[in-house]
């Protein structure tokens, strides 16, 4: 699953608007303008234009990197809770690591962004067919290289953004 297709599918879910998403981003300390979300929403649906070596371009310029991704959902835990005072000697926010970590960060800053409880993100995830036991999250949630981490799949992800979605229509 692509970044561009996780910021596209977080918009329908919580039903933002593109002046909901420049927000997010500035308080992720990101500048960018509604035609950028936009653009980045486009490519995650396949709307950018299909000339070969242009369309290579396009792509490389409108794809949502790490980072990009990261400072978005850190803007989203803020937009939603508010300004958190740090605190000297506190632990460094997640942060994703390469591409094998993405979902389970994506998924622990969406329960911290919505004040979820571990049974809220089951439940969200039972009402899409996709049951998790409290360990399986919980492995889930783990610090990477726990012996218990289990890493996220997309399926889980897809689907507890689509139950997401689901709560909100």
């Amino acid at each position: 699953m692509n970044n561009n297709y996780i910021l596209d599918k977080i918009k329908y879910a919580l039903d933002l608007k593109n002046k909901d998403m420049v927000d997010i981003f500035k308080f992720g300390d990101i500048d960018i303008s509604e035609e950028e979300v936009q653009k980045l929403l486009d490519d995650a649906r396949g709307n950018s234009s299909d000339e070969n070596d242009k369309l290579n371009e396009i792509e490389e310029i409108n794809k949502c990197k790490n980072i990009t991704l990261e400072c978005f959902l850190n803007g989203l835990i803020t937009f939603k809770r508010g300004e958190k005072e740090t605190k000297t000697g506190q632990p460094e926010i997640l942060s994703i690591k390469g591409n094998k970590n993405i979902n389970n960060i994506m998924l622990k800053k969406l329960k911290i962004a919505l004040s979820l409880s571990s049974q809220d993100m089951l439940d969200i995830l039972e009402e899409v067919g996709d049951p998790l036991t409290k360990g399986e999250l919980s492995d889930i949630f783990r610090k990477e290289g726990h012996k218990h981490y289990k890493r996220c799949s997309d399926k889980h992800a897809i689907n507890f953004l689509e139950g997401l979605s689901k709560r909100r229509g």
